[in-house]
């Protein structure tokens, strides 16, 4: 292969003859341009960033895909009650499938455990398509299976992503990977409802399977490029884990346990949040219905219409702030400082709901918190696994994204379970989550106490 280098640096001839030095080519080069537009970009560091986001993006777009039959399924064959308590069913499969993975991951190194794990999964949605053709109903199970995967495989790539970088290079580098989580969401979405006229679930299903196939390509694929992660990269995906469970991990660790207690608060306020918005979306199609302005019939396309134009605010937002704000928020005020920002503007908005129950604000506030949720919070969140362990990478950060993210599902739950019984209104629901806010900055301040003491341990 034909080296090209810039004929005004100097060439460390003795380390480029012992393997220590690498100099990228044109196309590495290039790339390296391209993504610096977007974060702070090293050379040779841009392939193995681009092939990360690319990973990311198939498996969000996979997601949506089966998201999206997965509601079908539910609504035909389960009715819409059996969502109340997929959250519950969930949260308890996972607290066996969570001590498997870990006794798994104990026993394979890096990337045999990864490519093992995504296959597993791929061959269950097989085993859909063939139980969906012989008229088997499967809308329950599969549900139940769709929230799993997405937790479970999600957090399994970016404990993947904090393990491949050092911590500066992460902070750096995640933001560009968080792009493909974002564009991969939004494209998903977007095309899952137009395929499904076309090729039907099981289409969709099969679609699935090809999006994790090509995730295991691109697994393979990362081995080609060592010098754009960290240097003892190598080593570190040879060792296997530790037997140490992945619930012990989190019990024997402040930080760890923080950023848990993170995710149920955080959850919490983002579904009753959400509950609040279906609450007035629903009362004013029936004013509207009412007073005559629509028909009881264009009730359902009121609601659609404005979910879908909710939606792509949601994921315009999303992405314009993964693109332009994340990677330079984080060089400003840091990984830590960046928690701040969503409870901050949580506070705002349901602080002013709380005083104006009106839908406009509601759907403001909404689009505000769901797309700093989807960008920033989720880019920080994930990157406060860059300074713990493998073993906390892998087992505890599987734990704290799956488990713990469902027990916010049902406390929400029962708060909204809690306020139907006593007929609360938007503004007291309001109120609740104003406390939960304030609580939700008094977790990150901890957590963020933690990361400076594990990040500066002189």
């Amino acid at each position: 292969m034909r080296i090209l280098a810039r004929p005004d640096l100097p060439i460390d001839t003795a380390k480029l003859a012992d393997g220590e030095l690498s100099i990228p080519t044109a196309k590495q080069r290039l790339t390296d341009r391209l993504l610096s537009v977007f974060a702070s970009v090293r050379e040779g560091e841009g392939i193995g960033a681009l092939l990360l986001a690319t990973q990311v993006f198939l498996l969000l777009s996979g997601y949506y895909i089966l998201k999206t039959v997965r509601e079908s399924l539910i609504l035909t064959e389960g009715g819409a009650e059996v969502e109340a308590y997929s959250s519950a069913a969930q949260a308890m499969l996972l607290l066996l499938v969570i001590p498997s993975y870990g006794w798994l991951a104990s026993k394979m190194k890096r990337d045999r455990l990864l490519i093992s794990v995504t296959l597993f999964f791929a061959s269950h949605l097989l085993v859909f398509v063939l139980l969906a053709g012989t008229g088997v109903h499967i809308g329950v199970v599969f549900f139940v299976w769709v929230g799993i995967f997405n937790l479970f495989v999600i957090s399994q790539f970016w404990a993947l992503a904090n393990d491949l970088y050092e911590e500066e290079q992460g902070k750096r580098l995640l933001p560009i990977v968080g792009v493909g989580s974002s564009l991969g969401a939004w494209v998903g979405s977007v095309y899952a409802g137009r395929l499904f006229s076309t090729i039907g679930s099981s289409g969709l299903m099969l679609l699935a399977v090809g999006l994790l196939v090509a995730c295991v390509g691109i697994q393979r694929a990362l081995t080609r490029f060592p010098k754009a992660f960290r240097k003892d990269g190598h080593a570190i995906a040879q060792k296997p884990l530790n037997k140490q469970g992945a619930f012990r991990i989190i019990l024997h660790s402040r930080y760890l346990f923080w950023i848990a207690i993170l995710m149920i608060v955080l959850n919490v306020v983002n579904t009753t949040g959400e509950f609040m918005l279906s609450k007035l979306v629903v009362n004013e199609a029936d004013r509207m219905a009412n007073a005559g302005i629509i028909s009881s019939a264009q009730k359902t396309a009121y609601i659609g219409e404005f979910y879908g134009t909710f939606f792509g605010w949601v994921n315009l937002t999303g992405i314009l702030l993964q693109l332009l704000v994340v990677s330079r928020l984080f060089k400003l005020i840091g990984v830590r400082g960046s928690l701040f920002v969503l409870p901050s503007i949580a506070l705002l908005a349901y602080g002013l709901v709380a005083v104006a129950p009106l839908l406009a604000f509601v759907r403001i506030a909404k689009v505000l918190e769901n797309g700093t949720d989807y960008s920033i919070q989720n880019t920080a969140r994930h990157a406060l696994f860059l300074i713990t362990s493998r073993e906390a990478k892998y087992k505890a950060k599987a734990a704290i994204d799956a488990f713990f993210w469902r027990i916010g599902d049902v406390l929400a739950a029962c708060l909204v379970f809690v306020g139907t019984r006593f007929h609360f209104g938007v503004k007291t629901y309001a109120a609740s989550n104003l406390v939960l806010v304030v609580l939700w900055i008094g977790v990150v301040s901890l957590i963020a106490s933690e990361h400076k003491t594990l990040s500066n341990p002189a």
